[in-house]
């Protein structure tokens, strides 16, 4: 059963670093790329295109992240009916869980809402040609939910962290 551990815990480890880091080099490479004159032209077009084709990326990475935390919880000593009922977020370590948890429920559905909805409104709005203001308000709605996102990623990683330390 151990070595199920060991390989659970790789797999969510490798999960974790393919959603974040896809996100990292968005954040960090991507958008800066894009904002400069020269790309500006078809800034709009490649941030929808690399966009859509990390989606299925990271959509898969987070259930592997919930199904392997899942299963490294009950590895803990805890069962599902007992993460389930709220019984394992007792004391330090389950509080520290209860709010990691939280956080990526919270990352689960506003990267639905984003994924789903904004970013495809914001590009549909740009592809139609709609008035620069609206573009714009929704476009920016969509960048700082995928923000918001990263750094609440940020976050459970850090719990993530305590919890093992």
């Amino acid at each position: 059963m151990r070595v199920l551990y060991l390989v659970s815990v790789w797999l969510h480890i490798i999960a974790a670093v393919a959603w974040v880091g896809g996100m990292l080099f968005l954040v960090a490479v991507l958008v800066p790329l894009l904002r400069t004159p020269a790309m500006k032209p078809q800034a709009a077009a490649l941030f929808h295109a690399v966009g859509t084709r990390f989606r299925p990326v990271g959509w898969i990475a987070l259930v592997t992240l919930v199904i392997t935390g899942i299963f490294n919880v009950t590895m803990r000593g805890y069962s599902v009916g007992q993460l389930f009922r709220g019984e394992a977020f007792a004391g330090r370590w389950g509080t520290t869980l209860a709010l990691k948890l939280s956080f990526v429920t919270l990352i689960v559905a506003m990267s639905a809402v984003h994924d789903f909805w904004l970013g495809p409104r914001a590009t549909r709005l740009a592809q139609e040609d709609a008035p620069a203001s609206v573009r714009e308000k929704w476009r920016r709605v969509a960048s700082w939910m995928g923000r918001t996102t990263f750094l609440l990623a940020l976050a459970v990683i850090a719990l993530a962290v305590t919890l093992v330390r």
